[in-house]
């Protein structure tokens, strides 16, 4: 895939766009009988882009091509895999699409997806229909097509994504909105947070559960085991806007959990927690500390601390667990003013939004809690 320069990092092509290529490209081949090499294909964003087809097998009956999917310089669990796209004849007229194996099944409503139906959602949908009247719009008044979408090593990838718990079963998602993947992607992130939220919801979950990492969530599974997995969110670095999505739902409470690191900085007034964009402030730090009555040596040694996690070892040495109280009480009153603001318009949440926050060590022991009824 190309470079825009040589000092931005890679973009990449989404699954749908990789689909796309493959039946594309097996249509073609399955309509001339003969081999193709590489297919051009038209984003929604309209930009034309050409991908290199891997696979291409063909008899009269039907044709099977495949895409590597390239995600660029994008953390992308579906990086390098196969995407395969089955095209045959078929007498009954129209375009026919569905998934084979390793693309998910939806078990479950709320995801904008029928369910029973094949995890490929309506924009790659719609790009591999474009495609399929491109190359055969005549060949279409006379008999149909069958297209099945597959990716060999789906269902193992699958298990690294959320999908198991929004309940597509069997593999992963044909997705993507504008055919690209831009890397470290703060807005994938973000849309795949409101889509849990709308999930949640769907389902009808009134309490959710954000959580900053996959460790801290596991503690909050383990702290709230009677809650359905789907109210359990990861929200990464992105507590600002998970909050601001949930005032757009009509919830009765949501709990945020993390460790000492992330709750630092919320305590401090930041809400976009990544490392890459804040960082711990140890004078608030200490300031609390002070505030909170613990003595001038261990305040002094707060100032000069390396992580957030060494401010709570530290207080641990001299056995001043009140730092850990004092640093989620202020990460709830932080967590509560900012749901008070006039987030939107459109919110449809009246009156204030119950919040919680649970402060977690490192091995899943609370440390603090924090919620008024």
């Amino acid at each position: 895939m190309n470079l825009d320069n040589q000092n931005k990092l890679r973009t990449g092509y989404t699954t749908g766009a990789c689909a796309t290529a493959a039946t594309k490209a097996a249509l073609l081949a399955l309509q001339t009988q003969n081999r193709v090499e590489s297919i051009e294909i038209t984003l929604p964003i309209g930009r034309d882009v050409r991908f290199t087809i891997e696979r291409c097998h063909f008899t009269e009956e039907r044709a099977v091509c495949s895409v590597i999917k390239d995600a660029g310089d994008d953390p992308d669990v579906t990086d390098g895999a196969e995407v395969c796209a089955t095209a045959s004849w078929t007498d009954a007229k129209g375009i026919h699409i569905d998934g084979g194996d390793g693309v998910g099944i939806v078990t479950k409503p709320g995801l904008g997806l029928e369910v029973g139906s094949a995890a490929i959602n309506p924009v790659p949908r719609k790009m591999i229909i474009d495609a399929i009247l491109q190359v055969a719009g005549r060949e279409l008044n006379k008999r149909g097509v069958n297209v099945i979408i597959s990716v060999p090593q789906g269902e193992a990838i699958a298990r690294k994504t959320l999908n198991p718990r929004l309940g597509i079963k069997g593999g992963i998602s044909i997705l993507g909105t504008t055919g690209i993947v831009v890397p470290y992607s703060t807005s994938a992130y973000r849309a795949s947070i409101a889509q849990a939220l709308n999930f949640a919801v769907a389902n009808g979950c009134e309490h959710v559960v954000l959580t900053t990492g996959g460790r801290s969530e596991k503690f909050a599974q383990h702290l709230l085991p009677n809650l359905p997995d789907e109210v359990f969110i990861q929200i990464g670095e992105f507590l600002g806007y998970a909050l601001k999505r949930c005032r757009r739902h009509p919830l009765k409470k949501v709990t945020f959990c993390g460790m000492v690191g992330k709750f630092s900085k919320v305590a401090a007034g930041s809400f976009q927690i990544h490392v890459r964009n804040s960082q711990v402030d140890f004078e608030f730090l200490a300031s609390l500390a002070a505030l909170s009555c613990a003595s001038e040596e261990l305040v002094a040694k707060i100032k000069t601390a390396n992580t957030a996690r060494h401010v709570s070892e530290l207080a641990k040495q001299h056995g001043f667990d009140e730092i850990h109280q004092a640093i989620c009480d202020r990460a709830y009153e932080e967590c509560e003013r900012f749901l008070k603001r006039k987030v939107s318009v459109s919110a449809n949440t009246a009156g204030t939004l119950p919040v919680e926050c649970i402060l977690f060590d490192f091995d899943g022991r609370i440390l603090a809690r924090s919620y008024k009824q």
